[in-house]
């Protein structure tokens, strides 16, 4: 097993240690060796969607309402279905990939699907 972590920035696990910096081969993000830890998350907290259903990593959501992305004419359509989230920690819980890009949603605008 690779002691190597996953880009934070796409999640993708093509990353190598370049230097003083880990460097993502897919998406060009470096972040530094030193306290490469999880994103902080408060661990005793559990994050619900808007049904009160317990979210986690992995899990497949689907939008309940039309959410216009800032700063972008995007507009992410009621009913989408978001495969294999990621929690953490901070105002947003969840960030996901979509075919409009990366995204960091807030769960009251979830389902679990």
């Amino acid at each position: 097993m690779s002691t190597v972590p996953a880009c934070p920035q796409c999640t993708m696990e093509n990353t190598y240690p370049d230097g003083d910096n880990y460097v993502c081969a897919d998406c060009g993000f470096e972040w530094p060796l030193v306290g490469t830890g999880e994103i902080d998350r408060d661990t005793s907290a559990t994050v619900k969607d808007a049904n009160g259903n317990v979210l986690s990593d992995g899990d497949a959501v689907v939008l309940i309402k039309d959410l216009k992305v800032k700063g972008s004419s995007i507009t992410l359509k009621v009913g989408t279905k978001v495969k294999s989230i990621r929690l953490v920690g901070g105002d947003h819980e969840v960030d996901c990939k979509m075919d409009a890009g990366s995204f960091m949603l807030k769960a009251c605008f979830l389902r679990k699907a």
